[in-house]
């Protein structure tokens, strides 16, 4: 006998990158950010109080809320901060598809939708991308809920912003971009978000500020959505901790960009060296580069970067099978990985 809900029995559960206990490893495989975050972070972390760790953090994240509001332009009902971004797109499946609903995503993108999905025991309707992973919506698309994720993983790119605007325009739906990586990228969405009804942007301070290990995210949108949200949300879902170090952070915007500025920076060298190789790059707008190695098999690179201590990311799968997704890591740690990868596919690699 079975007391699971037959949804779970039957989910296939979301696989997070792996976290190796590999000594001296050179960790490019969850899109962490290699620089450490704002100094405000560590003050902000020395300065909690036992009475803050007694009482319950505030429920509506006020403060943080309010700075948010101030670096986007809209005002503080506009802003919902969750436990991580992960957070956000779930609370999204439970506030916007209705039983029997229907949840879209791009085919391939990030692996966690079609998971949410299946949780929410609604359909899934995925789009598959054009030649090159390129933007491709069949004109009468309809769902409930749309996850767009720009720019996309694991590829890296951004969608055309003029192709983004226009599937909102005309979408029945909710519009949930995901802009996870956008402050490696030239551009973004956020005016989307403040002038259409049916659009949140959903962020994070995973990659940019180096808080991958606090797990705090938000969305910017329309009140009616943003009010949706706070309906359904845990009572106290942000603790006092996370409050206090994000408000550090966000408060710090100057070492973000120089962080960025620095990934960027490796990312183009890192690609350039890699075309200069043989091998195929995707252009990138985040902080990772989705390439096909040359003359060798995906799986078979993964592994000998991985018996030198090297561990990248290798998603099985007719789509996605044949490239690797390579996080952007320090200087020293990206001429390792080049180092490593002319043995891997030499066929030298260390056994």
């Amino acid at each position: 006998m079975s007391y699971l809900r037959k949804a779970v029995e039957r989910l296939a559960a979301y696989v997070p990158g792996e976290q190796p206990r590999i000594p001296n490893i050179v960790k490019l495989n969850t899109n962490e950010n290699p620089y450490p975050p704002s100094p405000r972070v560590l003050e902000a972390i020395q300065a909690v109080t036992t009475d803050e760790l007694r009482r319950y953090p505030d429920p509506n994240c006020t403060a943080l809320c309010q700075k948010l509001a101030e670096l986007h332009g809209v005002r503080e009902h506009c802003v919902f901060v969750g436990n991580g971004s992960d957070e956000v797109l779930a609370l999204c499946t439970r506030a916007f598809v209705e039983h029997g609903g229907t949840i879209g995503y791009f085919d391939t993108t990030y692996s966690l939708y079609p998971v949410l999905a299946d949780i929410q025991e609604s359909a899934r309707l995925p789009v598959e991308l054009g030649p090159e992973f390129a933007w491709c919506m069949p004109a009468n698309y309809r769902a409930s809920l749309f996850f767009l994720a720009n720019p996309n993983a694991p590829t890296g790119m951004r969608f055309p912003d003029e192709e983004v605007a226009e599937f909102c325009a005309r979408f029945s739906g909710v519009v949930v971009i995901d802009e996870a990586y956008v402050d490696f990228a030239d551009a973004d969405c956020m005016a989307l978000a403040r002038t259409r009804e049916n659009v949140l942007v959903a962020r994070t301070l995973s990659k940019s500020y180096s808080l991958a290990g606090l797990r705090l995210g938000y969305a910017v949108g329309a009140p009616v959505l943003i009010d949706a949200l706070y309906k359904i949300k845990d009572s106290y879902n942000v603790s006092a901790f996370s409050q206090r170090v994000g408000l550090a952070a966000v408060t710090d915007i100057e070492t973000m960009r120089a962080n960025t500025a620095r990934v960027k920076a490796t990312r183009e060298r890192v690609r350039a060296a890699l075309l200069t190789q043989g091998h195929r790059v995707w252009p990138s707008q985040a902080n990772f580069l989705w390439m096909q190695p040359a003359g060798n098999e995906a799986k078979e690179v993964f592994e000998g970067l991985r018996r030198q201590g090297i561990v990248v990311r290798h998603f099985p799968g007719p789509k996605t099978g044949m490239c690797l997704r390579i996080t952007v890591g320090t200087e020293i740690e990206m001429d390792r990985f080049l180092d490593g990868l002319r043995i891997a596919v030499g066929g030298k690699a260390m056994a």
